[in-house]
């Protein structure tokens, strides 16, 4: 391994690093912030002694420095210790173990259908071009432009309530049944990722199919299929898979509108519930566990990018 990789990759992990702790030191500082007394916010509207609060207080590092505190905390959520619930007084682990099916399995499902569907329709309007390709543009302008909170009630209304194909709520049981609950809230959150992945990869192609090289495997015979396989999709890939990093990575955000609508029992609802109920503890562990899930999934796509990118690859073994 050269010493322009080992370079390179110190630098992404560094990154990394260095964004997950000015986030977490964000994080930690919002319960400081708070107006009044951080300890009154921890209580969540449950009237305490005295002697409560100040336990509660020793328990939070609240009582200690703001440095002293946010070491005793990190060290804590390194364990996988994410503190306790104020309102149901439980493992704020344990309640988003239990949670946390049911958000993965909708951010897969939306992950799939963003990817497949952004991918076929941008290849369909590249290649055949003309009224094609301005249908496809229009299609994917108009679903990029939807918010979730929109799509929702347009699904919820035409495949659920008027057509009955789909169920209203709920996350079903086994893999087929959860499937077919979870279709409609996973299309609700594609739709506008799935809108804009296909807009830019639609344009990358376009702007591949013109190069001099594709020309020439025309000239020479070369089958369109295998053109766009290995002359545009490859040579586009590197942009493509940034894009849907980010784009993954924002599903977590749609959840909570989402599961919220369709009653679904996972940690975007159970996101809104605790920031209504004032549960600190709670809405501090989900905003780190999604800044974390977003530098996790950037830096994967970053250490990809060589791996599927010829040009990134030259670069760094030079």
């Amino acid at each position: 391994m050269s010493h322009s990789i080992v370079s390179w990759l110190a630098r992404r992990l560094l990154g990394a690093l260095l964004t997950l702790v000015i986030a977490s030191v964000v994080v930690y500082a919002a319960l400081r912030l708070v107006p009044g007394d951080p300890a009154a916010t921890l209580a969540a509207g449950r009237r305490l002694t005295p002697e409560q609060l100040a336990a509660l207080r020793e328990t939070h590092g609240l009582d200690e420095s703001f440095v002293a505190g946010y070491l005793g905390w990190v060290a804590d959520v390194l364990r996988l210790d994410l503190g306790t619930s104020s309102v149901y007084q439980d493992a704020v682990t344990a309640l988003l173990a239990s949670r946390l099916p049911v958000s993965a399995f909708l951010i897969g499902y939306s992950a799939v259908l963003t990817v497949v569907l952004g991918l076929s329709v941008a290849v369909v309007g590249a290649v055949r071009g003309g009224v094609v390709a301005r249908m496809a543009t229009v299609l994917t302008s108009g679903a990029a432009a939807t918010p979730p909170f929109v799509a929702v009630v347009v699904l919820l209304t035409v495949f659920a309530v008027q057509l009955g194909w789909f169920p209203v709520a709920g996350a079903g049981e086994g893999f087929l049944d959860r499937l077919w609950h979870l279709t409609l809230p996973a299309l609700a959150m594609a739709l506008a990722a799935f809108g804009v992945l296909a807009r830019v990869a639609q344009a990358t192609f376009m702007e591949q199919l013109r190069r001099e090289h594709v020309e020439v495997a025309r000239s020479r015979g070369v089958g369109q299929g295998t053109i766009v396989r290995r002359h545009v999709v490859r040579n586009s890939l590197g942009p493509i898979l940034t894009l849907v990093g980010l784009l993954i990575a924002g599903l977590f955000v749609g959840t909570a509108v989402v599961e919220t609508a369709f009653g679904l029992n996972g940690i975007g609802s159970f996101l809104v519930a605790s920031v209504a109920r004032q549960d600190f503890p709670v809405v501090q562990a989900i905003s780190l566990i999604a800044v974390a899930l977003f530098v996790v999934v950037s830096t994967v796509v970053d250490l990809l990018l060589p791996v599927v990118d010829p040009r990134v690859r030259k670069e760094l073994f030079r």
